[in-house]
């Protein structure tokens, strides 16, 4: 691994599973100290118990804070958490999301729906007002938002998620602009990957859904995490405002499977 973050501090959301964990395991390998969020306390322990040992560095460059992305107040506390343990908040990877919501928007709970715009889109800014005012309006810094290939073209089957995927990436363009040249803002756009969220797209068939893809597989956490690392590293100096998918080029081939 390169040590291009030594020094560094990143905040990941929804981190104790999935891309989540493995943007926070790149970013641990790569040199940051890392905090990671998530609602079950027992699962984010362990997992930020593994991530020191899997990297072979201290715990103490690892911080676990557990908390709900829709409470304002488990926001303040991981972004307070993450200043007073390493100093400075320099990365923020929003990466929870929420997905209850199946099938036509015409029939959807909207009681659902409100809340899958709350944690994938409300959330997100609220993390990066917080992250702006404890840190990074004065010193700098780079947001990540995870959106989805779901934001950028339409599924029929995952409409409301699809939508508040898509106001997230209008959201990285409305921060990019606002919040530089301090502070750089983009978002990555994964299809299918490998993951318990996901698990229901692909359980039973994954070579029939891999088919869809011109790289014939499905996306791992890691494909995701070395685009993230990228992204917020400084080799990604001039880049903001930016969605990049990460997809297998499904989207190159006009539809979404």
């Amino acid at each position: 691994m390169t040590s291009e973050f030594t020094g560094k501090a990143a905040l990941v959301t929804g981190a104790s599973r999935g891309i989540g964990l493995g943007i926070a395991r790149e970013l641990l390998g790569r040199g940051a100290s890392v905090a990671i969020t998530g609602r079950k306390a027992d699962a984010l322990a362990a997992a930020a118990a593994g991530l020191a040992d899997d990297a072979g560095v201290s715990p103490d460059r690892v911080l676990a804070v557990p908390g709900n992305a829709g409470s304002a107040d488990d926001r303040a506390e991981a972004v307070r958490l993450v200043v007073e343990r390493f100093g400075r908040l320099d990365v923020l990877v929003n990466n929870t999301g929420i997905n209850p919501v199946f099938g036509a928007l015409v029939d959807a709970d909207l009681d659902a729906v409100r809340k899958i715009f709350d944690t994938n889109v409300v959330a997100a800014l609220g993390f990066v007002q917080l992250a702006w005012r404890a840190w990074m309006g004065e010193h700098g810094g780079a947001v990540l938002n995870v959106a989805s290939v779901g934001g950028l073209r339409s599924t029929g089957a995952i409409g409301a998620y699809g939508a508040s995927k898509a106001a997230l990436i209008r959201l990285t363009e409305e921060l990019a602009w606002q919040l530089g040249p301090k502070v750089r803002v983009n978002a990555v756009a994964p299809a299918v990957v490998k993951t318990r969220f996901a698990e229901a797209l692909y359980t039973g068939r994954e070579e029939d859904a891999a088919a869809a893809y011109p790289m014939k597989r499905l996306g791992t956490p890691e494909d995701v995490a070395r685009l993230v690392a990228f992204l917020v590293s400084d080799a990604a100096e001039w880049i903001t405002g930016e969605t990049v998918r990460v997809d297998g080029g499904l989207l190159a081939t006009g539809t979404l499977g």
